[in-house]
């Protein structure tokens, strides 16, 4: 399935950049991993480990880290951006200057700014100037880095505005382990792939609280109604929600240990402040900036997010949790289907 051998940069040696440098170094692709911490590039070098990220993994030796921003870039077309969401206007600002040729950005971040209220391929076309841009690729599924590290069988999409690049990134990535489907649907990939983690909290906080399967069931499938309602509006394709952007990353985030949106979650539901779960976790928790703009997309597009809403509440409101379910649970009645006419009718109009 794989062309020729190339040399690709990933920025970001947290799980999933590591993960993602595995993939492709399996694939034979050499990887120049960048990170700002000189000592997590040492180790990677010297070692072949990322032990405060995937623990007990060996790293092909394809892999060489890299400390400086623009050895890891020189000669590059191919750059994976594996950040954080609050990272990535700093890091495409960064990146821009050392460029000598346009590149392909495949980002794999999942998040939403709040604020400015844009997707991450939006944040990295306004701070990359367009002569040094050739595309942007988005990379989602439901796909947990300590799997993916572990070669076990996953599934992802990518999605462009150029789909030639998407397939490029297809190409890159796909392998026995790691199967990768194209989708030409750019806002809803994105959109799926953050608002899961605001329901993966709602639901560690449900688990937290000690409601069990039912309770976690109904959150999971009224939180794709809301997921669905708010993308389409935004000019998503509904059936991006129920592939593997949608349902797939929202089934897996919502439902697994390796998951720190869950996790997070489920420490906020034992009543734990939500300064104590993010000194806890020691990675970031997308979800919960994802929550504030959601929150405010939903505003503006006058879409109703009761469990987004209920979240937010929790998280910035100093609402007690199981008040906030309690609420939720009390809602007035309304039709079940009410939310799939309504979202067949936005995309009919």
């Amino acid at each position: 399935m794989q062309g020729k051998s190339e040399e690709i940069a990933v920025l970001g040696a947290g799980s999933w950049g590591t993960a993602l440098a595995m993939v492709l170094a399996d694939n034979g692709h050499k990887v120049r991993l960048w990170s700002h911490n000189e000592e997590q590039v040492k180790e990677i070098n010297e070692h072949h480990t990322n032990k405060k990220y995937l623990p007990e993994i060996d790293l092909p030796e394809l892999i060489v880290g890299q400390a400086s921003l623009s050895e890891a870039l020189s000669g590059i077309h191919t750059v994976i951006l594996a950040v954080p969401t609050k990272a990535i206007r700093e890091v495409i600002g960064k990146l821009a200057p050392v460029l000598t040729e346009p590149i392909i950005i495949a980002h794999v971040s999942k998040g939403i700014e709040p604020d400015s209220l844009l997707r991450i391929s939006e944040m990295i076309k306004q701070e990359m100037p367009p002569e040094r841009l050739e595309a942007v690729v988005v990379l989602s599924g439901p796909s947990h880095a300590e799997e993916v590290s572990l070669r076990h069988p996953t599934t992802v999409t990518v999605t462009s505005e150029e789909m030639t690049a998407a397939e490029r990134i297809q190409d890159l990535f796909i392998n026995h382990n790691f199967r990768v489907y194209t989708n030409p649907d750019v806002i809803g990939v994105e959109i799926g792939g953050a608002l899961k983690n605001i329901i993966a909290l709602a639901a560690g906080i449900s688990d937290g609280l000690g409601y069990g399967d039912n309770a976690k069931a109904a959150l999971i499938t009224r939180g794709l109604a809301e997921i669905a309602r708010l993308g389409t509006k935004m000019g998503a394709n509904p059936l991006t929600f129920s592939g593997l952007a949608g349902i797939g990353d929202l089934i897996v985030t919502c439902t697994s240990v390796h998951s720190r949106n869950w996790r997070a979650g489920n420490q906020l539901g034992k009543g734990k402040t939500l300064e104590e779960v993010l000194d806890n976790m020691g990675m970031v928790v997308e979800g919960v900036r994802t929550t504030k703009a959601a929150h405010q997309l939903a505003k503006k597009y006058e879409v109703k997010m009761p469990i987004t809403n209920a979240l937010y509440g929790i998280l910035f409101a100093g609402k007690n949790a199981k008040d906030a379910v309690d609420e939720l649970m009390s809602r007035g009645k309304t039709h079940e289907m009410e939310d799939l006419v309504n979202v067949l009718d936005e995309r009919m109009l």
